[in-house]
């Protein structure tokens, strides 16, 4: 999609412009706020996060010594079909958990951007799609996809074995004799290791199977302990709550509060964005653009079903919770127009750190962002939840300001 040039020069100008004459002339700032508006911006406060939700699925989400042995199973190269990819490699710690690729490369490249993970603990559904419905079965899934680790459960049962013999008994129990059990299987696209799976007794492959659940259960522990830290926004709303006028007025110019009233007013960004990890971890159609070249991506459309399908959800034999206790799972929408091609919006803290944007890495920049905000073009398929914004480039340059203010400090 075609982007306007001189309109993006003036969003960064405007933006440039107005807080020289806010400091010039001292311009009255925006901080006048309606209850409902603080009660508002509360809610998007970090402090305002609950206490982590519990994942029944999960009997040692909160395990100090699952956390510590997923935090090695997470950068631990050798759970890879080449030994030169980990969790680690697409969610590195320096870049806030993702890779700034506009698609994740593995031992292949994917079809979509790396999802940001800070935070996601408080997610229902897990990827763009929502096609996993816990932390440890969204961990499973690139370790025998082809393009990201591009192993097998059974060369990952040999590895436990070989190097975290006594930490995973410690936690999970005896393990099992793996003698029979063939270097490569699993019941995955390719031949050969199908092949080698279906060859193996039931009790093998459950056996096998079982240790590869673990692993994902060891890995979202370590997951569940990476949250989001306070941004310069934060700052603002403690400030406020507290009535200390000096520290409120420290904490944003009048630009980044007038885009800050933006966000929650004319822009209707908390319609997606809201609560405190600004995302309401729904899906949702915002006309994105298609990329030339990928496959055609139907979002939750065909998210729903695969997370139905699963062999790891939260209904499976591996699954730690009771039946009812996957209320998600059993109620969740799973057909309808509003799923064609909508996707989960990511996270917006620290998202001026980690361009490029949208599910594919379609717009290289939050300018471009905005610009598709602003105009709400046609989605490519499916029902668009855009209106036109129809703001100024000034407005457009206050609320780029503002969503620079969620970077942590």
């Amino acid at each position: 999609m075609r982007r306007s040039k001189l309109a993006l020069i003036l969003i960064a100008l405007f933006g440039v412009i107005g807080a020289g004459v806010a400091m010039f002339i001292g311009w009255p700032r925006a901080d006048s706020w309606t209850e409902a508006e603080i009660a508002t911006l509360r809610t998007l406060w970090v402090g305002s996060l609950p206490p982590l939700p519990a994942d029944p699925s999960n009997q040692y989400a909160d395990d100090p010594r699952a956390v510590a042995l997923g935090e090695k199973l997470f950068f631990d190269m050798r759970f890879s079909v080449n030994g030169q990819v980990s969790c680690g490699t697409c969610h590195l710690p320096e870049l806030d958990f993702q890779d700034g690729r506009a698609l994740a490369q593995g031992v292949g490249v994917t079809d979509r951007r790396t999802m940001p993970i800070a935070g996601v603990a408080y997610s229902p559904w897990l990827f763009w799609d929502g096609r996993k419905d816990s932390l440890w079965a969204q961990a499973l899934g690139p370790l025998e996809s082809m393009v990201e680790h591009g192993g097998t459960r059974a060369q990952y049962a040999h590895l436990i074995a070989a190097h975290y013999h006594d930490e995973y008994e410690a936690l999970f129990g005896p393990l099992p004799d793996l003698a029979d059990v063939p270097p490569t299987a699993a019941p995955i696209d390719d031949p050969t290791a199908r092949a080698a799976w279906e060859a193996m007794t039931p009790a093998a492959r459950e056996s096998v199977t079982q240790i590869y659940a673990n692993m994902g259960k060891a890995i979202a522990a370590f997951e569940r302990t990476i949250m989001p830290g306070p941004s310069r926004f934060d700052a603002y709303v403690q400030a406020m709550l507290a009535g200390d006028a000096r520290a409120l007025r420290a904490a944003l110019t009048p630009d980044e509060v007038a885009g800050l009233r933006l966000f929650i007013g004319a822009a209707n960004c908390t319609q997606c964005h809201n609560g405190a990890l600004f995302t309401d971890n729904d899906f949702h159609n915002t006309a994105v653009p298609t990329v030339p070249g990928l496959p055609e991506d139907t979002g939750r459309a065909a998210g729903a079903r695969q997370v139905l399908a699963d062999e790891f959800n939260c209904l499976s034999p591996y699954s730690d919770a009771a039946p009812e206790q996957c209320a998600e799972l059993r109620f969740m929408i799973s057909e309808g127009e509003q799923m064609l091609r909508a996707f989960k919006p990511p996270s917006l803290r620290n998202v001026a750190e980690r361009p490029p944007y949208m599910h594919a890495g379609q717009f290289a920049t939050l300018e471009e962002v905005l610009l598709h905000y602003n105009s709400a073009p046609p989605a490519p398929a499916g029902h668009s939840e855009l209106h036109p914004l129809n703001l100024s480039p000034a407005e457009l340059g206050q609320l780029l300001a503002f969503l620079q203010t969620l970077s942590a400090r």
